[in-house]
C-alpha cells in the first residue's frame, strides 16, 4: 500500500533520496556477501528482563529465519498490507518478527512498551490490526496475558503470537513452532512494483493530547537512517549498540536503519542503569552506542574505547544540552517525536549548535546530495510559540486510511510542510533543538494532559506533572498534588488509583510532592520550571 503522493514520490527518486531497495532487502544482500558476518546478538542478560536466554546469528542464520517467518505469516493467511502490532523489547526474536513481515509485504506497528492493555486496544481497533506479535513478558509485566485479553475483544484480530520462553496458552508460540516446521516453510517472494513505497510501519505520535498514527514507507526510513550513517561516519561491518526499544523512530532510524545499511553487528540491550550500558558497549567493543542525550557525558567517561562514537538522542522533553568536551566523537541526535530527526556532529566545540532552518541532505560536504529534510517553523503570530515544520524524503503520512481528521493538531499546510504541533524557542543560527523543556513528557505527549488526569484523583483541587533530570533514563516525571482542604491525600493510593484506571505506564510518575499550592507565573500561568528546581534541590520533600 502506497500512501505518498505520487508526485512527491516521483520528485524523491529523480532526486535520489529515494531507491526500490525494500529494509528486507539490506539483510538479504548483506547475507549473500557476508554470510557468516555476525548480525544480531542478544544482551547477556536477557533472561533478567523477558523470557528466554541470549542468541546470535549470522547473516545467514538471520536470512534464513526471516524467510521461514515470512512464509509462516503468509500460511496463516496474512497477507500483504495486512497490519500486525507488535510489542516486545530488543531481542533477536524482535528483530527477525519485524523484518519477516516486511519481507512477507505486511504493515508493522510497533508498539511502545510502556503502553497498557487499555492503549494497545485503541491503537490495534484504530488501524484495523489482523495480527499482533508480543513478548511473554517485559521484566515483571505479563505482556503476553495481556496480548491475550486485548485478542479477546478485538474482532479483527485473528492472529496473537507469542515470543520468549513463558508464552502463555492462547497465544501461537512462534520459536518452537518455527523450528518444528523448518523443512516445511519455504518463502516464495512476490513481486510488486517500487516495492520500497509501500507502507512498511504505523508508529505512534505522542507529543499531543492523542496518540497519532504515522505512516512510513521503506524509503521514510532509509532517508533517517541516511542521514544517521554519513553524519555518525558508521562504516561497514560496525559494532552498533542500541538501547531503544524498536518502537519508534529513535530506535528504529537511529539504530535498526543504520545497522541495516552498513551490514554490520547489532548488539541489543534493554536499559536498566548507565553502568551497565557503558559495560556492555565496553564487553562488545562497541564501535556506535546510543545514549539519552542528557546521560552523554556520563557515558563519555566510561567508556574505554576512544573509538567509539557516542549517538546522543535528544527527544521533545529532554533538558537543554550540557556544554563539556568530549573525549570521542559525538554526534547529537535531535528528533522530533515520530515526525523527523536530524543529525548532527558537535565536532571540537563543548557546545551544541542551533538547529538551523533549511534543507539538510546529510553530512558536511554532502550538501549536494539530495535532500533529506527540510526544516522551517510556522509564520510568527504575536503571543504564540512557533511550532515546527518539516517536509523531505524521511518526513511519513499521517493518519491511517479513514482515522485521518481535519481536526488533528498536526497537519498537512498548504506550504507542502508538515506542522507537527511541537514548539519550538529560536535561538542564533535556528531553533534550540525541538520542542522545548518542561512542556512535554517522554512517550507521552504534553504535560498538561498529564495534569489533567491526576486532578481527577478523588480529594484533590489542582494537579501538576513536571519533569525531573535522571541519571538513570535522563528525565523522569513527578507529581505535584494540591489537596482539598481538610484532605490529606495518600501517595500509595494516588499510584494504586493510576493502576486501576489503566493509565499509560510513562504517565505514572516516579514520585509524588504534596504542597499546599501550586507555583504560578506572573500572569497566573503555572510555573513547572519552580517545582523541578525545588525537587531537585530538596529531595527529601519528596513523598
Amino acid at each position: 500500500m502506497k500512501v505518498t503522493q505520487e508526485s512527491l514520490a516521483k520528485e524523491y527518486h529523480e532526486s535520489g533520496a529515494w531507491s526500490d531497495v525494500p529494509l528486507d532487502d539490506l539483510l538479504k544482500k548483506t547475507a549473500s556477501e557476508h554470510p557468516d558476518r555476525l548480525a544480531l546478538v542478544d544482551a547477556p542478560d536477557r533472561a533478567d528482563w523477558t523470557g528466554g536466554g541470549p542468541r546470535s546469528l549470522t547473516y545467514a542464520e538471520a536470512d534464513r529465519e526471516v524467510d521461514r517467518l515470512a512464509a509462516f505469516y503468509s500460511t496463516v493467511g496474512l497477507s500483504a498490507d495486512h497490519v500486525i502490532g507488535v510489542q516486545s523489547p530488543n531481542t533477536v526474536d524482535t528483530v527477525i518478527a519485524l523484518l519477516a513481515a516486511f519481507r512477507a509485504n505486511l504493515i508493522v506497528s510497533p508498539l511502545p512498551l510502556h503502553w497498557r492493555q487499555k492503549n494497545v486496544l485503541e491503537a490495534l481497533n484504530s488501524i484495523g490490526a489482523k495480527g499482533f506479535v508480543a513478548a511473554d513478558r517485559v521484566e515483571t509485566r505479563d505482556v503476553g496475558v495481556a496480548a491475550r485479553d486485548v485478542a479477546a475483544d478485538l474482532f479483527s484480530l485473528r492472529f496473537v503470537f507469542g515470543l520468549g520462553k513463558d508464552v502463555p496458552d492462547g497465544l501461537i508460540e512462534l520459536g518452537p513452532l518455527l523450528r518444528d516446521m523448518a523443512d516445511d516453510l519455504e518463502f516464495s517472494s512476490s513481486e510488486r512494483p517500487d516495492p520500497a513505497d509501500h507502507t512498511a510501519t504505523i508508529c505512534w505520535s505522542r507529543s499531543g493530547e492523542e496518540n497519532v498514527p504515522v505512516s512510513r514507507c521503506h524509503n521514510h526510513w532509509m532517508a533517517a537512517g541516511q542521514m544517521v550513517v554519513q553524519e555518525a561516519h558508521i562504516k561497514e561491518a560496525s559494532n552498533i549498540l542500541v538501547p531503544y526499544s524498536l518502537s519508534g523512530l529513535t530506535g528504529l532510524g537511529g539504530g535498526l536503519v543504520p545497522w541495516l545499511q552498513t551490514g554490520g553487528t547489532l548488539h541489543l540491550h534493554h536499559p536498566t542503569s548507565l553502568a551497565n550500558l557503558a559495560a556492555h558497549a565496553n564487553e562488545v567493543g562497541a564501535d556506535v552506542v546510543m545514549t539519552p542525550g542528557p546521560l552523554a557525558q556520563t557515558l563519555d567517561r566510561k567508556l574505554e574505547n576512544n573509538n567509539t562514537s557516542v549517538l546522543a538522542a535528544w527527544n521533545i522533553a529532554a533538558p537543554h544540552p550540557t556544554t563539556f568536551v568530549a573525549r570521542r566523537r559525538l554526534v547529537d541526535l535531535h528528533v522530533a517525536d515520530e515526525f523527523a530527526l536530524v543529525a548532527k556532529a558537535r565536532g571540537p566545540s563543548a557546545k551544541m549548535k542551533a538547529t538551523a532552518l533549511g534543507k539538510y541532505s546529510g553530512s558536511n560536504g554532502c550538501e549536494s546530495g539530495p535532500a533529506l529534510l527540510e526544516v522551517s517553523v510556522n509564520d510568527e503570530v504575536e503571543d504564540q510559540t512557533p511550532t515546527l515544520l518539516v517536509k523531505g524524503a524521511m518526513v511519513p503520512e499521517i493518519g491511517w486510511r479513514t482515522i485521518n481528521s481535519e481536526l488533528r493538531r498536526v497537519r498537512w499546510e498548504g506550504t507542502g510542510y508538515l506542522n507537527t504541533n511541537i514548539k519550538v524557542e529560536m535561538s542564533e543560527g535556528g531553533i534550540s533543538g525541538f520542542g522545548i523543556p518542561g512542556q512535554y513528557a517522554l512517550g507521552t505527549g504534553n504535560l498538561e494532559t498529564i495534569d489533567v488526569i491526576y486532578s481527577r484523583y478523588p480529594g484533590i483541587r489542582e494537579a501538576a506533572a513536571f519533569v525531573v533530570e535522571d541519571s538513570v533514563l535522563g528525565a523522569r516525571m513527578y507529581a505535584a498534588l494540591v489537596p482539598e482542604p481538610g484532605n490529606v491525600p495518600d501517595a500509595g493510593a494516588f499510584f494504586a488509583y493510576l493502576d486501576a484506571e489503566g493509565v499509560d505506564l510513562a504517565k505514572i510518575p516516579h514520585r509524588v510532592l504534596i504542597l499546599q499550592s501550586l507555583p504560578r507565573n506572573a500572569d497566573g500561568t503555572l510555573c513547572r520550571d519552580r517545582l523541578t528546581m525545588r525537587t531537585q534541590r530538596l529531595p527529601a520533600a519528596v513523598a
